[in-house]
């Protein structure tokens, strides 16, 4: 069963606010699609966008699933559909595409609590000491850090260093965790933090448990450490919903933002699935509308464009990942597909 949790940020707006009309709604989708063929284009949506948007999605998923679409993607135009920070990696892998954001305003206040020169200055705290950054981080960022990691590949991206010291920026929350699964390691961490994950308190677990009490408790590790450790699960966006998807049980609290809620209510309308109040949601991951990707496919708007200078050096990160993300230990068990694909327009 869905609860009243599914959220009225994914009412069907213009980019005024103001509400479309339904059959408008799938005019915009329809529109959307036929541009998208015509313009031999991909649309890449990240789970936490708006229900609408991800319907019109080619590819939905975390930003693991989205660099290896984008990674592979035979596509002239790239529309992502996320942050800031998403459409720069998939402009790092496809150095020759077009890359759109449909809404500049989608940043990522995460990636915002680090510069270079806060790296820079980080990085002379701990000499020769390799950098391992979260793919929730600016390219200039990523163009000063060994190796670029996800939140579902954390672990084994840290593991692969020899070296015993690792810099990890800028997430303590995934920071913590990682640094729980290897003891042996010793991380220094950025003290960066995700707004959204971190609006979640101890007491809202309490609270929820106390409502629910037959529930799991599923966190992000982007969660303060006070929260994810009162968890029965912690794992990234996809790790979340495959075990959601493939546990036995039927009630679940899930501690991370809502629009990955709305979405496993949805698509798993026999289970019961809630998360905290006030809600956990990122306004950054909300800007995107339609409208705005219609307007993106007409005119080519919010190109992404990279330095130079920063590019060749950002992309050397995004690859030793992948160079790891792909190695048989690691494919076989963890790499996520997305959410299974529901087509709720016809293509024209």
């Amino acid at each position: 069963m869905t609860t009243g949790l599914t959220q009225s940020d994914n009412r069907h707006q213009d980019t005024n606010g103001k509400t479309i009309p339904a059959r408008d709604v799938e005019n915009l989708k329809k529109e959307i699609k036929k541009l998208v063929k015509e313009r031999n284009a991909v649309i890449l949506t990240h789970i936490y966008q708006r229900l609408e948007v991800q319907d019109i999605a080619d590819h939905v998923g975390d930003s693991l699933a989205l660099s290896r679409f984008a990674a592979k993607t035979d596509a002239d135009i790239i529309v992502f559909c996320g942050v800031h920070f998403m459409a720069e990696t998939a402009k790092l892998l496809n150095p020759g595409k077009t890359v759109l954001l449909p809404d500049l305003q989608s940043g990522c206040p995460m990636a915002d609590m680090i510069s270079v020169d806060d790296l820079r200055a980080f990085k002379a705290e701990h000499k020769d000491v390799p950098v391992v950054c979260y793919v929730n981080s600016s390219a200039d960022v990523k163009a000063e850090s060994d190796s670029c990691c996800t939140s579902t590949n954390a672990v084994q991206v840290v593991e692969s260093f020899e070296e015993k010291e690792i810099i990890f920026v800028p997430d303590k929350g995934l920071g913590v965790w990682v640094q729980e699964q290897l003891p042996d390691k010793k991380l220094h961490i950025y003290d960066g933090f995700c707004p959204t994950h971190y609006q979640i308190t101890p007491k809202d677990v309490f609270t929820m448990r106390n409502k629910y009490p037959d529930a799991v408790v599923v966190a992000h590790p982007e969660c303060d450490p006070d929260v994810w450790r009162l968890a029965d699960f912690v794992g990234s966006t996809s790790q979340i919903y495959k075990f959601v998807s493939n546990h036995l049980k039927q009630q679940f609290i899930i501690l991370s933002e809502q629009g990955l809620v709305a979405r496993m209510q949805r698509d798993m309308s026999h289970k019961t699935i809630v998360t905290t109040f006030p809600l956990p949601l990122c306004p950054n991951m909300k800007y995107h509308k339609l409208e705005s990707v219609l307007n993106a496919l007409v005119n080519d708007v919010n190109k992404i464009e990279i330095k130079p200078e920063v590019f060749s050096k950002a992309a050397r990160t995004i690859t030793r990942m992948f160079n790891i993300t792909e190695s048989n230990s690691f494919k076989n068990n963890n790499l996520w597909e997305g959410p299974k694909r529901q087509e709720v327009i016809a293509s024209k």
